[in-house]
């Protein structure tokens, strides 16, 4: 691949968008960064830090340009990480004015685009003309938060391209970010969905009173369950044992930093899906997924057997009691 001079641009604010600005910032690389809110770009400005998301982390400003126009980010950078939850995702994207068609564009959300109910690299493809080759997706497991301590952590970076998909892991890759390449993108994308559900499910067994013996159990049959799902949409050659698929659940189920673990802690206690949602300020991007997933898997033609992702979808969507549904999923599961 032809070396050209990597120019970053970060679209979304959040935590895991933070935690990506700090890890680029280790390798010395020059980001282009936009924030909606020009009083947090305001903030950052002055005093280097996040007001609302991993405010410990102090941002290097000499390697940032931050802006409250996308178009402007967008126009500076050949390399644009999209780190903004699935369901604002379209949004933010319908502010691109600029032919993108070019660019290098790398997933950093989990979830599919409400709007289209496809996988972010395939509504990439459709709407905006990004070939394959020039598409990535980064997985984990790896909590922003951990980022923000420096904990040693793990990233895999997907793509078709793997050279591409090289010269990117390098640009993640410091003293405590080891990265790997992988060709599985489609199943990455999937895994990051559904690991959130299933650490959604985890947090309600929780909630209910079930201790570790059970919820091992349940992480157990999870992994089982996100095996067959991909599988069904997009059968390849892949070990689920892997980090991106079995360590990315594990981080979300067991993790105290886990937002939809929290979330569905709070229901298995009783928690309107409002409620829990007002109280946390922040996206559990689990809730949305698990009506995604359930209703993709109402296709006949790729079917998998999901009693973790229906017994979810029960709970938070038709308002069925917590506690009979994982009663009755207890007897399913093994």
């Amino acid at each position: 691949m032809k070396e050209t001079k990597l120019k970053f641009g970060v679209i979304g604010s959040g935590s895991w968008a933070t935690a990506l600005i700090k890890i680029l910032s280790e390798n010395n690389n020059d980001i282009n960064w936009y924030i909606r809110n020009t009083e947090n770009i305001e903030f950052i400005k002055k005093n280097s830090h996040n007001p609302n998301y991993l405010s410990s982390v102090e941002l290097n400003l000499k390697k940032l340009k931050i802006s409250a126009e996308i178009n402007e980010v967008v126009e500076a950078s050949n390399v644009i990480i999209i780190a903004v939850p699935s369901e604002y995702v379209n949004d933010e994207m319908k502010k691109i004015d600029l032919d993108i068609s070019k660019k290098i564009i790398i997933c950093a959300l989990k979830g599919l685009v409400p709007e289209t109910n496809l996988l972010f690299g395939e509504h990439m493809q459709k709407h905006f003309g990004i070939s394959p080759n020039k598409f990535l997706v980064i997985g984990g497991p790896c909590h922003a938060e951990e980022v923000a301590l420096e904990k040693l952590s793990y990233l895999t970076i997907g793509s078709s391209n793997l050279e591409l998909c090289k010269i990117i892991s390098e640009k993640f890759s410091c003293k405590y970010i080891n990265v790997k390449a992988s060709d599985d993108v489609i199943g990455i994308e999937y895994a990051s969905m559904l690991k959130n559900i299933f650490a959604l499910a985890v947090g309600i067994s929780n909630g209910l009173g079930y201790g570790d013996n059970y919820q091992s159990v349940l992480m157990s049959n999870s992994i089982k369950e996100m095996k067959r799902f991909i599988s069904k949409r997009h059968k390849i050659k892949r070990n689920i044992n892997n980090s991106a698929y079995l360590g990315d659940l594990l981080v979300t189920g067991y993790s105290s930093f886990s937002r939809n673990r929290m979330f569905g802690n709070m229901i298995g206690k009783g928690y309107t899906v409002k409620a829990a949602q007002l109280e946390m300020k922040m996206v559990a991007e689990g809730y949305i997924a698990t009506k995604k997933a359930y209703l993709l898997n109402l296709d006949s033609k790729k079917k998998a057997k999901t009693p973790i992702i229906d017994a979810a979808y029960k709970i938070l969507y038709e308002k069925r009691s917590a506690k009979k549904i994982f009663k009755d999923l207890s007897d399913i599961i093994s």
